[in-house]
C-alpha cells in the first residue's frame, strides 16, 4: 500500500485560466510581529532552531535554548526592540515593504515584486503560496544578504527548497546567491557614505562594521568573511582612502564561543582611547536599518566609543528604499530575469 503526503490545497482549479507570472521574492532575515516578550520568544524559537544558524546538536543546544534562553532572553531583548519600533512597526519590514514596492514600480504588471522573512512573517512559505495562486511560472529569489553565508542565503536556500519539495508542479526559479562585489551595489553604498559626507565634515576613520560569525563556521569553510574584506576593499579604493583611513570590524557576537575579529565594540573602545575623536560608521552587510544598525550600532556602540574618549560620532544609514536600492534591486532582477519578460 502506498501513501502520500498531502498536498497543501492552494490552488484555484482555473489556475490556467490566468496569465502566467514571473515572480521576485526579496529574502531578509525576519523580525518579531511585535516588541513583546512572547513576540520575541516566538521569533528567537525559530531563529535559533535553525541548524545553519546553531550548529550544535539538538541534544545539546535544544535543552539549552528552551531551558535558558527562551526563558530569559525576550524580555532585554524586547526592550531593545521598542527603541527602534515605529508607528509602522518593525523597521527591518517596513524599509523591505517599501523596498519591494519601490522596485516592483519599474516592471509590467505579469513580474510581481514581494518582500518575505526567513524567520516570522511574511513567511516564504506564505508568499510563495500566494504567487502560486495567481499561475506562478517563473521564480526569482534574492536573498537581501550581499555577502553569502551558510548561515544566511544558504538558509533560504534550505527554506525554499523545503516547501517546494511539497509542490507537485516545481516552477522554473534561480536564486542570486551573492552580490557582494556588483558595481552597482559599492557604487550605492559610495553614493549613501559620499552623500554623509556632503552634509557632515568626513571623520578621522571610516569604520566598516559587518555582522559577525562564529570563528567555527569560517574554519569549516564559510567565505562570509573574505567577501565582506572584499566589500570594504572594493567601496575604500572607489573612495579613494588610504589604508590607514578605514579599517573592518564585526558586531553582534553572541554566545561565550570565539567570532570572527576584531570586533566593533573593542575597536570602538580602542578608537577613543587612542585619541581618534571622530568615526564615521557604515554598515554595508545589511541592506536596511534594523535592531543591530539603529540599537547595536547607533545607540550601544556610539556610548562605548563616547565614553571612551570619543567625540563626534556618525552612523551613515543603510539603503534602506532610497532610490539607488530600488536601481539596484531592479538592475539584478534584470540581469538575472530578462529573458523571463521579454
Amino acid at each position: 500500500m502506498l501513501f502520500y503526503k498531502n498536498e497543501p490545497s492552494v490552488q484555484d482549479p482555473n489556475i490556467l485560466t490566468k496569465p502566467s507570472l514571473t515572480g521576485v521574492i526579496l529574502v531578509n532575515l525576519g523580525t518579531p510581529d511585535e516588541p513583546t516578550p512572547s513576540a520575541i520568544r516566538r521569533y528567537l524559537a525559530e531563529f535559533l532552531s535553525d541548524r545553519r544558524i546553531i550548529e550544535a546538536p539538538k541534544w545539546f543546544w535544544y535543552p539549552i535554548l528552551h531551558g535558558i534562553i527562551l526563558r530569559t532572553r525576550p524580555k532585554k531583548v524586547a526592550a531593545n526592540y521598542k527603541k527602534v519600533w515605529t508607528d509602522d512597526g518593525s523597521p527591518l519590514l517596513n524599509h523591505s515593504i517599501k523596498l519591494a514596492q519601490g522596485v516592483a514600480q519599474n516592471f509590467p504588471n505579469n513580474v510581481v515584486v514581494k518582500t518575505a522573512m526567513r524567520y516570522g512573517n511574511p513567511s516564504i512559505e506564505s508568499v510563495l503560496s500566494e504567487l502560486r495562486n495567481e499561475n506562478l511560472q517563473r521564480l526569482l529569489v534574492i536573498p537581501l544578504f550581499p555577502q553569502y553565508s551558510a548561515t544566511t542565503t544558504a538558509s533560504v536556500i534550505d527554506k525554499l527548497s523545503s516547501i517546494l519539495t511539497q509542490w507537485r508542479v516545481i516552477p522554473e526559479y534561480r536564486i542570486l546567491t551573492e552580490y557582494y562585489s556588483h558595481p552597482s551595489y559599492i557604487g550605492a553604498i559610495c553614493e549613501q557614505i559620499k552623500s554623509h559626507w556632503q552634509q557632515k565634515q568626513k571623520s578621522e576613520k571610516l569604520l566598516f562594521s559587518f555582522h559577525g560569525l562564529p570563528q567555527q563556521y569560517i574554519n569549516a569553510g564559510d567565505i562570509y568573511q573574505v567577501q565582506c574584506t572584499e566589500t570594504a576593499k572594493l567601496i575604500a579604493q572607489r573612495l579613494d582612502l588610504k589604508e590607514s583611513e578605514w579599517i573592518i570590524s564585526f558586531q553582534s557576537l553572541f554566545g561565550p564561543k570565539k567570532w570572527i575579529q576584531p570586533y566593533t565594540s573593542d575597536t570602538l573602545i580602542k578608537f577613543g582611547k587612542e585619541g581618534i575623536n571622530s568615526i564615521d560608521i557604515v554598515c554595508p552587510g545589511f541592506a536596511v536599518d534594523c535592531l543591530e544598525t539603529i540599537e547595536e550600532i547607533n545607540i550601544q556602540n556610539r556610548k562605548f566609543f563616547m565614553n571612551a574618549g570619543g567625540k563626534d560620532f556618525h552612523y551613515i544609514p543603510a539603503l534602506n528604499h532610497e532610490t539607488a536600492h530600488i536601481d539596484l534591486m531592479t538592475k539584478l532582477i534584470k540581469e538575472n530575469a530578462s529573458n523571463w519578460m521579454s
